[in-house]
């Protein structure tokens, strides 16, 4: 019941993504808040005050001139008794209108006379996303204190076609209402760190590929941890099966090639922390056709040629971040093998982790596994962590980030 006692006013947009507020309705009522709607004219286009009455219990506001509402200035009583105001979906309309200070229906009337903090969650085509004006808008809208969550890259409903625009996801939405109520210390707030998580994929032919058992699990937990201290997080995630940590902007890779691309892009940065179990070599020139066995021919020859180094790239870049962090996964001779991968590398910290079948964490080793125990190498010298899970793991490193980041 972590939302126990809060007052949700959920102001649905006229969008094809207004399906998922039904699901965000249960979402946040399961958790313990008590959820309010305010339903644009188009938002009824997508779905009924009827379903949207049902899921919250209370009676859904549609109209600014309503004669029973309005004889007590029901738009501001709305505005003031929440919580916390929720937009979603924020169409391109919704938000210019947010961002001009219009209101003229109820919803741009509610959300001018609220002294509640405003989460929204913008929903629309790439096209309309990327535009100039909605671009200034956004910007209008984040200078004056506004939060987002998403949105997402994504097929759009609509019209089928990809990218930035999708909105966030249900529990997306509830992770940032949460947030929003969270006011724990907040010491990452102002700082981008990139991180990359899981393994590359290097393609033989279209359907075999060299690859390792990294699950991502501990490096999705590290960007989370991080978002939850206020970074704003980067995360370089490899092929994986497990979902993308809410509160942080996610690009999927596959390769290691792409992989170092994705991370420059996003540099420069305050931080990086490099936990992805990257490929060191791939197959020179992979087959673009299927690589048939042959009777009497045996195995195929395979010629392999270096992947370009990420951590020690960055460790050594011209945008270098003021703080690198690697990761080692050894089978043996775990702190020698990671104090020589911090000079090489240009990091300013190596967490090396024992993935031996002895290592006595579970019988493959570590990776894929749920639990760490990780040695801390840096020119201070090595402190050894007990055996944690994973999460406390990122719990820890992202406090000693925040350190770190203070001192410097």
């Amino acid at each position: 019941m972590a939302l126990a006692g809060k007052r949700i006013l959920l102001i649905i947009g006229g969008g094809i993504a207004a399906y998922k507020c039904l699901d965000l309705i249960r979402r946040l009522r399961e958790r313990g808040a008590s959820v309010r709607c305010v339903m644009t004219q188009a938002a009824q286009q997508f779905v009924t005050p009827l379903a949207v009455g049902a899921l919250t219990a209370d009676r859904v506001f549609t109209d600014l001139f309503d004669r029973e509402d309005e004889h007590d200035v029901g738009h501001i009583r709305l505005s003031r008794e929440a919580d916390l105001l929720v937009v979603a979906p924020a169409t391109a309309d919704l938000m210019a209108k947010m961002a001009s200070g219009l209101a003229n229906d109820l919803a741009s009337t509610v959300l001018m006379a609220t002294d509640k903090k405003v989460l929204i969650a913008p929903a629309m085509n790439p096209k309309m996303w990327e535009h100039p004006a909605t671009r200034r808008n956004r910007e209008t809208l984040a200078r004056d204190g506004i939060a987002f969550v998403g949105p997402n890259r994504g097929e759009m409903a609509e019209s089928g076609e990809g990218g930035e625009g999708r909105m966030a996801e249900p529990l997306e939405i509830v992770a940032a209402v949460e947030t929003s109520f969270d006011e724990s210390e907040k010491p990452l707030v102002g700082k981008k760190i990139v991180v990359t998580s899981g393994p590359t994929h290097e393609p033989i032919d279209p359907v075999r590929y060299i690859a390792n058992r990294s699950s991502g699990k501990q490096g999705h937990a590290i960007a989370a941890a991080l978002a939850r201290l206020g970074a704003e997080v980067r995360l370089v995630a490899g092929p994986v099966t497990i979902p993308d940590p809410v509160g942080v902007k996610t690009t999927r890779v596959e390769t290691a090639r792409q992989m170092m691309a994705a991370v420059e892009a996003e540099l420069p940065a305050d931080a990086g922390v490099f936990v992805a179990a990257v490929a060191d070599w791939r197959t020179e020139g992979a087959s673009d056709q299927k690589m048939k066995k042959k009777p009497g021919e045996g195995a195929p020859s395979l010629s392999m040629v270096e992947n370009p180094d990420i951590l020690a790239t960055v460790g050594h870049h011209a945008n270098r971040p003021s703080l690198v962090i690697g990761f080692a996964a050894e089978t043996q001779n775990v702190v020698e093998n990671a104090q020589a991968k911090l000079k090489r590398k240009g990091a300013d910290m190596i967490v090396a982790n024992d993935v031996s079948a002895d290592s006595g964490i579970n019988e493959k080793g570590v990776m894929g596994g749920d639990r760490n125990r990780v040695r801390i190498v840096s020119s201070d010298g090595v402190e050894e962590w007990p055996e944690l899970g994973k999460d406390q793991v990122a719990e820890r490193l992202a406090a000693l980030v925040a350190e770190r980041l203070a001192d410097r």
